[in-house]
């Protein structure tokens, strides 16, 4: 993404790796758009656009009931997606920033100011994941990963959650290659992850979905990498739909498992995954591919975007804070400072 003072650009994910489009946005409607029809997508990424959608609202108002105003376009981007919980850690944080605003000027500059330093505190804490994340591997001699979805500099404010760690793996050496599931229904894992892997030369492989479990079976894997839309205070991990079924192939194959999201991605206020709101999505995405019928018309389908992994099948989760291993309820209420009530 790019911000402009007075407008957002933002890379059109859905038309990579084919076609590098930017969108101009100058509403925040315009963004909560994007962010409903998968312009942008990633946890952090969803966030940042939508903080500087709040900046964007704050540009367009007028005199007469600003506040009110930003407070309405606020409402339509926490509608826009909700299992991202980036996405409503953003917009507090942008609401506590307009309640400290006396008039409609002192908004817009502290609006676009937050805004940029979300996305820079995004920055600085994948680059902080990364580094936590190489403490856990303790095997030196390069050894492969698989990953699932896309969580590089397209989902994020620059560098990457789970694909940051990827990089700093081949930077320091370590990695042998990525094995990249091709992640259906949008095929980020394809069409994201690879491109962004194949563009800076790092080793990848791009596989089925399906093919996971023969590729584990064979010992080159020593970790898979995922990243979280929503973690919750157990640990449980919201993420790419999937994710549940690499973390069940992991444990059987004996492959440990990482979970690498900033600390805006924790929801403590949920006790576990039961009560992640999962988003369903229209099951076209299923039955065609870019307008080709390829499932019987009218066939019933099940779309959901995310699935939950249980706390239990994950070896560690990695923030900007620190690592959790074998997430509980104990490891993550020391982490974040939550006591029990």
């Amino acid at each position: 993404m790019r911000w402009h003072d007075d407008f957002l650009e933002l890379l059109d994910q859905r038309l990579l790796p084919a076609d590098e489009v930017w969108l101009p946005h100058t509403t925040a409607s315009e963004v909560a758009t994007s962010i409903r029809n998968m312009v942008v997508r990633g946890a952090p990424a969803i966030g940042i656009s939508a903080a500087y959608g709040v900046a964007l609202s704050a540009l367009q108002t007028t005199d007469n009931g600003w506040k009110q105003m930003i407070e309405a376009d606020m409402q339509v981007l926490a509608e826009s997606r909700p299992t991202a919980v980036n996405l409503f850690w953003a917009l507090n944080r942008m609401r506590e920033v307009l309640a400290t605003c006396d008039t409609r000027h002192q908004a817009q500059r502290r609006l676009a100011e937050a805004a940029i330093g979300i996305h820079g505190d995004d920055l600085a804490a994948n680059l902080a994941m990364a580094g936590h994340a190489l403490t856990v591997m303790d095997d030196r001699a390069p050894f492969s990963v698989l990953t699932h979805c896309n969580t590089g500099a397209l989902a994020t404010g620059g560098y990457g959650t789970a694909l940051g760690v990827i990089r700093r793996l081949h930077e320091e050496k370590m990695l042998k290659r990525v094995y990249a599931d091709e992640t259906r229904p949008w095929l980020q894992g394809s069409r994201l992850t690879a491109w962004e892997l194949a563009r800076e030369g790092i080793p990848v492989t791009l596989n089925a979905d399906g093919a996971a479990a023969a590729i584990l079976s064979r010992g080159e894997v020593k970790w898979v990498i995922v990243g979280a839309d929503r973690i919750t205070a157990n640990g449980d991990v919201a993420n790419k739909i999937g994710t549940y079924s690499l973390a069940v192939l992991a444990r059987h194959h004996k492959v440990r498992f990482m979970v690498v999201a900033p600390a805006s991605t924790v929801d403590m206020s949920l006790e576990s995954g039961q009560e992640i709101p999962i988003e369903q999505r229209d099951g076209l995405e299923i039955c065609e591919i870019k307008g080709i019928q390829i499932a019987p018309v009218g066939v019933d389908v099940f779309n959901p975007v995310f699935d939950v992994t249980p706390a239990s099948l994950i070896d560690a989760i990695v923030t900007e804070r620190g690592v959790i291993h074998e997430p509980d309820i104990s490891g993550m209420r020391t982490l974040f400072n939550e006591r029990k009530p």
